[in-house]
Parts: structure tokens; sequence; C-alpha cells
């Protein structure tokens, strides 16, 4: 067992205002892993994989409170219905009509966030500024009664560029002030990752996703 989880975590965390939620992205990491920061006090985990999530969701204490942070397939939505207390990544309003669906087999209403694009790399997933005016002013929001807009996600630009990372989150931060008017429901800003949180929650972020900087780099063979 990896001592040094224990410390990192205690290390981000005591580096963290209090408003500040930590995600522990826990994706590709061990059982044993997990435990380590749990029992370090840690209780909110973030996964990439609805299986993998799912998997863990089972073997793992039940007062975790697991977070989706990955892009989400419509048809996996099912598996993790039941449970998942928060869904960083939607990116579509088909992909909310299919939570929302799951989620009333369980009686239950699924807190997710927007995923917004504001990075300049093509290979990640969300909307653009006009997708989601229209999504929010289309008033089909009204009309899913198992899903709740808690906020909104976005990823920078994976770049040494830190005047550019800045800006892209003060963009997704002018954007959440934006809609407070309209969402007034809204309470979650998710941005910042290992390399670029506190650039993150200097500009407003209030939930923090973390994963190399607690349990070490990926292991990729998994």
């Amino acid at each position: 067992m990896n001592t040094s989880i224990r410390q990192n975590l205690l290390n981000i965390l005591e580096s963290l205002e209090e408003h500040v939620t930590l995600v522990a992205v826990s994706k590709t990491k061990s059982h044993e892993e997990i435990l380590e920061a749990y029992e370090a006090g840690q209780r909110v985990f973030g996964e990439n994989k609805v299986q993998e999530m799912t998997g863990k969701w089972e073997a793992l204490p039940k007062d975790i409170e697991w977070h989706m942070i990955g892009h989400v397939q419509r048809n996996k939505v099912k598996y993790m219905a039941s449970y998942v207390a928060l869904i960083h990544g939607v990116d579509s309003l088909k992909l909310l009509q299919e939570i929302d669906k799951q989620a009333k087999k369980h009686n239950r209403v699924i807190p997710c966030l927007f995923q917004m694009h504001i990075a300049q790399e093509t290979t990640k997933f969300g909307l653009n500024e006009t997708e989601l005016d229209e999504l929010v002013q289309s008033g089909t929001l009204e009309e899913l009664n198992h899903v709740e807009i808690k906020g909104l996600m976005g990823m920078a630009t994976f770049t040494e560029n830190k005047d550019q990372i800045r800006k892209e989150f003060q963009f997704l931060k002018s954007v959440f002030d934006r809609l407070l008017p309209k969402l007034p429901q809204l309470s979650i800003l998710s941005m910042g990752m290992s390399g670029d949180y506190p650039i993150a929650i200097e500009e407003g972020s209030n939930m923090v996703r973390i994963g190399s900087s607690i349990f070490g780099e990926r292991n990729y063979s998994q």
C-alpha cells in the first residue's frame, strides 16, 4: 500500500478553502488505494467509466458519494441511476432525458452539471454557449422532474500557458453568473484538475477533480 496517498490527500485538503469540494479522481485505482483515501476522511470519488464505478460502488463502503466525471453514453445511464450522486458531463438534451427516464425508475432526482466546451482542443466534449442557451431557453428542463441542474463543469486546455487556462475558467464563470437568474438553483462550478486547480479556485471554482496529485500517476495498463 502506498502510504503517501493519505499524506497527499491531507496536503491538498489543507490547501483548499472550506467552500471547495474535493472530488478524488479514482479511475483505474484499486479498491485498496481508494480505501486508503477513504480512511483518511475522503468521501467523494470521481470515475469516468460507468461499469468500473458500479463495480466499486458495489464493493466499497456505502457512504461514498460517487461522481461520474467522464463522457456518458446514454445506454450506460441505467447502470448508475440507482446510486450516482452527481453527473458532471451532461452535454446534450438527449442524455439529460435519458438520465431523467432512468432516475424515475428509481424514484430519484439525479443532480447533474452541464459540461461546457471551454478548451481549444477539439477532443473534449461539451456544449458551446449557444447550445447551452438554447437548451435553457427551450422550456424542456421544466418537463424533467427527475434531474436537477446544479451547475456547470468544464475542462481547460492541457497547456503550460496559464493565461489561456485562466481565460477559459473566467469564461465558464461568466456563463455561470449569467445563467444564475434563469436557473437560481445553480450552486456548483466544477473546474480544475491536478495541474490547474489553484487557478480554477482563484477564478471561482467550488469543486475540483484531482487524481494524480492524490494517487500518483494513472496506471494505463488496466
